[in-house]
C-alpha cells in the first residue's frame, strides 16, 4: 500500500524539473548583464535583485505592448 502512495505522489512531478534549471541559467545571464552595467557597489546590489525578478519585468513590458 505504501508503494502505491509513493508512485502516485511522484507521478505528477515528472515534467516540472526542466523549468527550474532554465530559470536558473536565465537568472545567471541576467545577473551578468545587469552587473556589467553597474558602476558602484549599490547599483551592483540592485543588479542582483533585478536578476532575481527579471520575469516580472518581462511580463510587464509584454503586457505594455
Amino acid at each position: 500500500m505504501a508503494e502505491s502512495k509513493k508512485a502516485k505522489y511522484y507521478k505528477g512531478m515528472k515534467c516540472g524539473g526542466g523549468c527550474g534549471g532554465a530559470y536558473f541559467l536565465a537568472m545567471i545571464g541576467a545577473a551578468v548583464y545587469y552587473i556589467q552595467q553597474s558602476e558602484t557597489f549599490w547599483t551592483g546590489v540592485v543588479a542582483i535583485l533585478k536578476a532575481i525578478v527579471w520575469p516580472a519585468f518581462l511580463v510587464h513590458h509584454l503586457l505594455g505592448l
